[in-house]
């Protein structure tokens, strides 16, 4: 088998290397010219051939042509290099299934998706299922959890499919040391420190999740150079055996997918999960739960209700509970553990989360995503904003979705609260400003100012993705 692997940026090293072990002849396309020379060395050690695609002319018979979803090539693009060449075009998350195809039989598997709430459900999910040791990839980082003890794998990681293996690799590398191995103390071929997996991603999934949770699109933002949609690479969530999606996101976008085991989950009442009620509040919101018709990994059909109580201070955040939910009935998780975990769930460090300072409430909205809806619901979900300083800035960095500035301007130029645009974010909304607003370059002293006046802060801050202190 010829494999040509594109995009050695965003994973596609570890996919390389990956199929060379299995003997295959691999070529990779360093496309962004971003190949550190560690990784060249590790490629020439597996006999990888780094190349053009100038040099697809040279070849002949099949060619496995292995690319990232957002690849700004289409396939006629690839093909014109050598017409007569028999291609088969293959995502790097459906090669992470293939080279994933006898792993993790005996456990759990989730994997989600979407474009807003990942990380937050991700770890809304870990609190539910700790007793089983999770392993996670995450915007976090790659992390083991024994006994309730996080262990981390790997800090600088991103959520690209390569990673779902890479995390595989580094817990396999834990559980079976080599100098134990060597001593004979420990099986080198199933010794595992974790009962479940949870796997986040950022353009789709892989296929290998028991349940694939897909949050929402709330953003349907171009991707590969206008070539696709955020939508579009997301769909690869219906290569899960069970999924669980909002139900607005289902009927917009894939209404004519066909897929016998789909759950949804909405705040309105048409979904398989919703709520019957709810009591806001900024540290534990009260809901009540309806699931009707739920389908199983076991196959069973179920339905029911109970109420949690969890940090759910908006409506996005109530959103992601009611996913979270979701994929755990999916799963036959007893609602009881889901109720327990839920309470646990305190929201996160460097996301959504909620402290005292002084006399002074501060609640924070870190994201990489932050967009202008994620904005908007951010404020929405303080009743006095009279006693708030509304922050709203951040960094630009590389994820796929960039905010709109203009559009945040127009929403912000309607507001009449105390706003302070902080970092470069800020600065560029505060160019589109039509009203005067404050401006803070370091958005610390916005902390500071906040708890000088005695009043509460609300940061909604554009983290970028590879300042891990602000993810």
């Amino acid at each position: 088998m010829n494999s040509l692997v594109i995009d050695m940026t965003h994973g596609g090293v570890k996919i390389a290397v990956s199929l060379a072990k299995k003997d295959e002849t691999v070529y990779a396309y360093d496309i962004y010219n971003t190949l550190k020379s560690v990784d060249k060395k590790m490629l020439e050690v597996y006999n990888v051939k780094v190349i053009d695609l100038d040099y697809l002319n040279n070849l002949n018979g099949n060619l496995r042509v292995i690319y990232p979803v957002h690849l700004p090539l289409t396939k006629r693009d690839i093909e014109k290099y050598n017409p007569s060449l028999n291609y088969t075009f293959l995502t790097h998350h459906e090669i992470i299934k293939e080279l994933l195809k006898n792993w993790g039989n005996d456990i759990p598997k989730i994997e989600v998706t979407g474009v807003k709430g990942k990380t937050s459900c991700v770890f809304m999910l870990k609190e539910i299922l700790i007793d089983k040791n999770p392993l996670i990839l995450s915007s976090l980082g790659a992390l083991l959890y024994e006994n309730g003890v996080k262990k981390t794998l790997k800090q600088n990681i991103s959520i690209t499919p390569a990673n779902i293996k890479e995390t595989i690799d580094l817990a396999y590398k834990i559980a079976n040391p080599i100098c134990e191995i060597a001593a004979g103390k420990c099986d080198s071929q199933n010794l595992k420190k974790y009962g479940c997996a949870i796997f986040e991603s950022s353009l789709g999934v892989s296929g290998i999740g028991d349940v694939g949770l897909l949050t929402n699109i709330v953003e349907n933002y171009p991707i590969a150079k206008n070539k696709r949609t955020a939508s579009a690479a997301k769909s690869q969530i219906f290569n899960c055996s069970i999924v669980a999606i909002q139900k607005e996101t289902l009927d917009k976008f894939y209404k004519n997918i066909n897929h016998k085991k789909i759950n949804t989950f909405s705040l309105k009442n048409y979904a398989d999960v919703t709520i019957k009620d709810i009591e806001y509040d900024l540290d534990k919101t009260k809901i009540n739960v309806s699931y009707n018709n739920i389908i199983t990994t076991n196959n069973e059909v179920i339905s029911g209700e109970f109420q949690i109580e969890t940090f759910a201070p908006g409506k996005h955040h109530v959103q992601n509970v009611l996913g979270v939910i979701t994929t755990c009935l999916s799963l036959n998780i007893p609602k009881e553990k889901i109720i327990k975990g839920l309470a646990n769930y305190k929201g996160i460090k460097g996301r959504t989360n909620k402290k005292i300072i002084e006399n002074s409430t501060i609640i924070e909205e870190i994201n990489p995503g932050i967009n202008t809806k994620a904005i908007e619901e951010s404020i929405n979900m303080i009743n006095n904003l009279d006693d708030y300083y509304i922050a709203i800035g951040g960094d630009y960095g590389i994820t796929c979705e960039e905010i709109d500035e203009s559009k945040v301007s127009a929403y912000l130029n309607t507001l009449d609260y105390n706003i302070i645009l902080t970092g470069e974010v800020g600065e560029g909304i505060l160019k589109k400003m039509n009203k005067k607003v404050e401006y803070s370059k370091n958005f610390h002293d916005v902390y500071k100012q906040a708890i000088h006046n005695n009043k509460n802060l609300l940061l909604i801050y554009r983290s970028d993705y590879r300042k891990l202190n602000k993810r």
